[in-house]
């Protein structure tokens, strides 16, 4: 049975980027849960299923099967055993797994796949719902979010960064939005599970964070 950090908190907060780093410490595997999504809906892709057709859809992804593996310390995403993880960046591959990520037989398709994962390995997964839904007897559930603010300056930050222009109102709109969709939409909401750590991040920087979540490990770790 592996060690099962849950990582859940709002957009904006960091969560992958903490995760990663955290995994590269300790020696966990990352289970990118986006990665995943995106892997069964270039699987639907690959078969001409109409994404927008829920049951073909939820019929088709019942002979797929995504793992995580790590190489050289790069993730890397194996479906039904073949690496594809050059192709889901592509746009497409994008806009198919939001439309399919919605789709009740597609979560519990990748539930089962991710609660494996976690039980074969040491893993650290982050997302909305890991804490309250996917890993629930995770010996360390952490909430990791920031104010509004915070978040926003630091995504307003990359996109500068990145060149692309964007006002500071604009970016704080959309995160404001999103913090909304995710804790008021029906299936799996965004909330902390009462046994997760509160982690405001708003005056960390990022080795201050990782670091915090490794004191954390370390005093839930009892078998090593």
């Amino acid at each position: 049975m592996g060690f099962n950090i849950a990582v859940d908190g709002p957009s904006g907060a960091g969560k992958s980027t903490i995760a990663k780093a955290v995994a590269r410490e300790l020696g966990f595997i990352y289970v990118d849960t986006g990665a995943m999504y995106r892997a069964l809906a270039l699987y639907v892709l690959n078969r001409q299923v109409p994404v927008d057709d829920e049951k073909a859809v939820g019929q088709a992804v019942e002979n797929a099967s995504v793992t995580i593996r790590y190489k050289d310390g790069a993730q890397q995403v194996l479906l039904n055993g073949e690496n594809v993880t050059g192709l889901l960046r592509q746009e497409k591959v994008g806009n198919a797994a939001s439309a399919i990520g919605a789709y009740g037989k597609v979560r519990e398709k990748l539930l089962g796949l991710q609660r494996q994962l976690a039980a074969d390995n040491d893993v650290i997964m982050d997302g909305r719902d890991i804490g309250t839904n996917v890993l629930t007897d995770a010996p360390l559930k952490i909430f990791l979010t920031a104010s509004v603010d915070a978040r926003a300056g630091r995504r307003y930050k990359e996109l500068a960064e990145r060149g692309e222009k964007e006002t500071l109102d604009h970016v704080r709109a959309g995160i404001e939005k999103r913090d909304y969709d995710d804790t008021h939409r029906a299936l799996a909401p965004l909330r902390q599970a009462p046994d997760a750590v509160y982690l405001d991040t708003s005056d960390m920087d990022i080795p201050q964070v990782i670091q915090a979540i490794i004191k954390l490990y370390h005093e839930r770790r009892t078998d090593v």
